[in-house]
């Protein structure tokens, strides 16, 4: 995988990209509106990275990818990724950021990229958002792209409650 949007290089993750796997899901943003994935150290990070559902997805052509910035190469500042969501029967867009690089519009310029090379690339017809309801930066990222608010929905039976925008 290599993409290039006007500030971004969206690229496979790799196994030396652990430190950054491991600062971005142990923020608190990250735990409380995605997923607490258990991550803790670097060893868990690559482990992640090398066999986790990021790297090694159901479906072909889809995961989460890294976000580096064009005019700084080898700065991740994030993820973005395209899932197939088997409890819902959805395609849907997912990014995070590291919080000294949210609020710029990397989000939505990762997001756009990601549900172009979904219909592109993928073939995938339609792609939603889901987060969780409290995530305003987020629901503000898939109205920029264009989705309106459809449900609530929940992932999992331990799931407090996920919104889908489509």
């Amino acid at each position: 995988m290599h993409l290039e949007t006007l500030r971004l290089q969206i690229r496979d993750l790799t196994e030396n990209d652990a430190e950054f796997v491991l600062r971005l899901v142990t923020d608190e943003a990250f735990i409380a509106n995605i997923a607490d994935k258990g991550i803790r150290d670097l060893e868990a990070a690559r482990t992640f990275i090398r066999d986790g559902s990021w790297t090694n997805p159901k479906r072909p052509g889809h995961g989460m990818f890294a976000l580096d910035l064009r005019e700084e190469p080898g700065t991740v500042i994030g993820v973005a990724g395209i899932f197939y969501r088997d409890a819902l029967d959805v395609t849907d867009v997912g990014y995070a950021l590291l919080p000294e690089h949210r609020g710029h519009g990397y989000a939505h310029e990762a997001a756009d990229a990601m549900v172009a090379y979904g219909h592109s690339t993928l073939g995938v017809e339609h792609i939603v958002g889901l987060t969780a309801p409290g995530n305003a930066a987020s629901i503000r990222t898939l109205k920029k792209l264009g989705m309106t608010f459809d449900r609530n929905v929940k992932m999992s039976e331990d799931d407090p409650g996920t919104v889908l925008y489509s």
